[in-house]
């Protein structure tokens, strides 16, 4: 089984402007604790790009979390976005046509991919602007998110839904963009095969770390370094020693690292049983999900 000797974890965020408090990437190393990547930084898209570059030219070992989704649903329709005769055939032509809708915004910005007369169609936007191919209800969900709710592994919201502080849309099209402009220095799992050596991406839920740890359902987000750390001890790992208050962001970067160094050695974490080839160039997979 291959082994990592790094581990990180990127905590996402989609919203407009340069600079987002909402991003706090973080890295575990060896057995000591995680550790904050320039801590009190507000990073931007753009800064996370480059330090990704960086990691791939290193080939560091390292096992990289992100906590966005890296596509949309397609085997429930055979496609992302039914009845567009652009909608794309696999993952990086998704992140393509993104790219291309999007490529003038600024910031790894999305707004002019969901302005798009045919895009816009497949998503809520807001109350009372929901696109006509939007699925009533939820909205349209991945094979992985059917599977983790179907075994209450994890909660799940479509990305195909822009509304409300659980919606994961604009961040999964800002990620998109990202993807895309890393061009594959960095594999992806399950996607690409594991690399021998060398840095390999995943895409993860922070709240699965939470619940490892034995953060209550409901109560996944950490605000307190003594809580933090009694939770990293739950996975093994040496406290980080914070006192006071600490983001959210923070906490669910930290301790996301620790996770994926806690699991990443569980040969069932590799292979769940759902997940078809056919899934993987199209869908992707979540990283802890069996």
């Amino acid at each position: 089984m291959r082994r990592f000797t790094h581990f990180a974890a990127l905590d996402w965020s989609g919203a407009r402007g340069e600079r987002q408090r909402g991003i706090a990437l973080a890295v575990a190393s060896g057995a000591a604790a995680p550790a904050l990547i320039r801590p009190g930084h507000v990073w931007s898209r753009a800064e996370i790009a480059a330090w990704l570059e960086e990691v791939a030219a290193s080939r560091a070992d390292m096992l990289i979390g992100f906590d966005f989704s890296a596509a949309f649903a397609f085997a429930d329709r055979g496609a992302y976005f039914p009845l567009w005769s652009e909608s794309p055939p696999d993952i990086r032509a998704l992140w393509a046509l993104v790219e291309r809708l999007a490529g003038g915004d600024p910031h790894l910005e999305s707004g002019a991919f969901l302005a798009h007369r045919e895009a816009r169609r497949h998503f809520r936007h807001a109350a009372g602007d929901v696109g006509d191919l939007f699925e009533p209800g939820a909205g349209r969900l991945r094979c992985v998110e059917w599977h983790q709710r179907a075994t209450r592994q994890a909660a799940s919201v479509s990305n195909f839904n822009l509304v409300g502080a659980a919606q994961v849309g604009k961040a999964s099209l800002s990620g998109m963009r990202l993807l895309h402009r890393l061009g594959g220095r960095i594999p992806l799992w399950p996607l690409d095969p594991v690399p021998a050596r060398g840095p390999l991406l995943v895409e993860i839920y922070t709240s699965l770390a939470a619940r490892a740890a034995g953060v209550p359902h409901g109560r996944s987000k950490i605000h307190d370094g003594g809580a933090l750390d009694a939770a990293l001890a739950q996975l093994g790992s040496q406290p980080v020693g914070m006192k006071g208050p600490v983001s959210d962001h923070a906490s669910d970067a930290l301790l996301a690292a620790a996770w994926l160094r806690a699991i990443a050695g569980e040969a069932a974490i590799w292979t769940p049983a759902p997940l078809t080839q056919a899934i993987a160039d199209t869908e992707g997979w979540t990283f802890g999900i069996i």
